[in-house]
């Protein structure tokens, strides 16, 4: 595939990444939208500025990109840039868990600014867009139905501990046309 990379050298315990995952979420947060832009959008970021926990909500949850909003095909650029490289201390309730374990791991491969938990509800997907930079993706719960599109390509990535590098400057969305959450581990690459 042209915009999707399969990463083979490095493996997650997809299973222990998920019981971390749900352990987590009962102790933070439910999914809600995103009330400064009125906008679902389900993110949990993993790590933030030093010593700066508003860093992970609001608008520096979503970041800036791009989109054709309407029939008028001009293109329209959407939220604030993101300095992806102030994103280097992990979250407290992150801290001591599997989570944390991966986020190591990853740091130590890549450069990456935002590290997100990033749902998806069921029947749902995401406006044609495109980002600033690559994503990497780790797919913690996911079902048939759930398909990302960059460009022209439609694939699936299965939750089996693989990595997944995604070029995210091409316009994609991603659908979830499945009946239960989707959940994977998103990245922001710094290049």
């Amino acid at each position: 595939m042209k915009y999707v990379q399969k990463i083979s050298d490095l493996k997650i315990e997809i299973d222990q990444l998920k019981q971390s995952y749900l352990e987590i979420i009962q102790n933070i947060k439910t999914w809600k939208k995103d009330e400064q832009n009125l906008h679902d959008f389900n993110a949990i970021c993993i790590n933030q500025m030093p010593n700066d926990p508003s860093s992970i909500s609001g608008g520096n949850v979503r970041g800036l990109y791009w989109t054709y909003p309407s029939e008028k095909w001009e293109e329209e650029e959407r939220s604030n840039k993101i300095d992806e490289s102030r994103y280097t201390e992990i979250c407290e309730i992150f801290k001591k868990t599997y989570v944390e374990e991966v986020y190591n791991q990853i740091i130590k491969k890549w450069s990456i600014g935002r590290l997100r938990f990033l749902m998806k509800p069921p029947r749902s997907c995401l406006s044609w867009h495109r980002d600033p930079e690559r994503r990497l993706h780790i797919p913690i719960i996911t079902n048939p139905g759930c398909r990302m599109v960059i460009e022209d390509e439609c694939f699936h990535m299965p939750a089996d501990g693989s990595i997944y590098i995604t070029d995210n400057r091409k316009y994609h969305n991603f659908f979830n046309g499945g009946e239960i959450e989707r959940i994977h581990l998103v990245g922001t690459l710094i290049e």
